[in-house]
């Protein structure tokens, strides 16, 4: 299989999320090259300021790592799941996506959530104000992105937000950044999606409910996250599932899909039949590069086929 495969299954994708806690910059070039080799469609980071749930590690900031990752690759998309809105101003954020996505040769797929680890944001100094206030900010955020990816000056004029006279240039190379917003909130992230995203991702924890809250997403098209578990044939599934569940617990995950990788090309055409249009997997042996290469002969290739007879 030459790098240059695709394995974009009409509106079937793949992409790839590495946490990059205890990882240094070179394993996770090393990863996403291998990624992109093997043909799946995108690379995602996660965005925070330290691995919530973890004892005290090494946790590289994630714009900057990204736009490492832009440098050593040609043709993935490239994003977070999800950028915490608390974390920047929109218009550095607006700034900050214009660039990568620059960098990238128009790549770049904006992943944004309203901020749900409190913990984190006490404990680092920012703001924390309440749920609907955060999630107020990010409906802001949204509408000064789309002001500053015009190009042209403006002035803005909300609770959260005041701007004067303001512009953003560079634009992104295509005009517009993707937008992608996670989360599984009825309440307050759901109308969001419907007004502002391209995608909703899913969170694993909410994909028990994805055809209830499908009804509220508009138009955006639907990722998911899933913790995955690739067996190497039947007697492994057990101890697979195990250190599955170990590593992704259901309750942030959902429930992984584990299994051989004929069993796993059956769950995937499950949920895709479910809606889902971009899986976005985190492998529980944290995506080693013989695994990402099997993964992607044995089940994207069949699911491919499945996908196109």
């Amino acid at each position: 299989m030459t790098a240059d495969v695709r394995h974009r299954m009409g509106d079937l994708q793949f992409g790839v999320y590495v946490p990059q806690f205890k990882m240094d910059v070179t394993s996770v070039l090393a990863t996403a090259t291998v990624v992109e080799e093997c043909g799946f469609d995108s690379f995602w980071l996660m965005d925070h300021l330290y691995a919530p749930g973890a004892p005290p590690c090494d946790m590289l900031e994630s714009w900057t790592l990204l736009t490492a990752v832009a440098a050593v690759t040609s043709r993935i998309r490239l994003g977070h799941l999800v950028g915490c809105n608390p974390f920047r101003h929109p218009a550095l954020l607006a700034k900050m996506a214009a660039t990568l996505d620059q960098i990238s040769g128009g790549r770049l797929d904006l992943g944004l959530g309203w901020g749900s680890v409190e913990a984190e944001l006490t404990a680092f100094g920012f703001p924390l104000g309440s749920k609907r206030e955060r999630s107020e900010a990010l409906g802001e955020t949204l509408e000064i992105l789309e002001l500053m990816f015009t190009g042209e000056p403006f002035d803005y004029e909300g609770r959260q937000f005041q701007l004067h006279s303001a512009f953003g240039l560079p634009r992104p190379v295509h005009g517009r950044i993707p937008i992608h917003i996670g989360g599984g909130g009825p309440t307050l992230t759901m109308p969001l999606v419907a007004r502002y995203a391209d995608w909703w991702n899913c969170v694993g924890g909410a994909r028990n409910r994805l055809e209830e809250l499908s009804e509220l997403k508009g138009r955006a098209r639907i990722s998911a996250q899933y913790a995955v578990g690739m067996a190497a044939d039947e007697s492994d599934v057990e101890h697979v599932a195990a250190l599955t569940a170990r590593r992704m617990p259901v309750p942030a995950w959902g429930a992984a899909l584990v299994g051989t990788t004929a069993q796993l090309v059956e769950q995937f055409q499950r949920e895709h039949e479910r809606g889902v249009e971009l899986f976005v997997l985190r492998f529980h042996d944290f995506a080693a590069a013989d695994t990402l290469r099997r993964f992607a002969v044995e089940v994207l290739e069949p699911l491919k086929a499945l996908v196109e007879a």
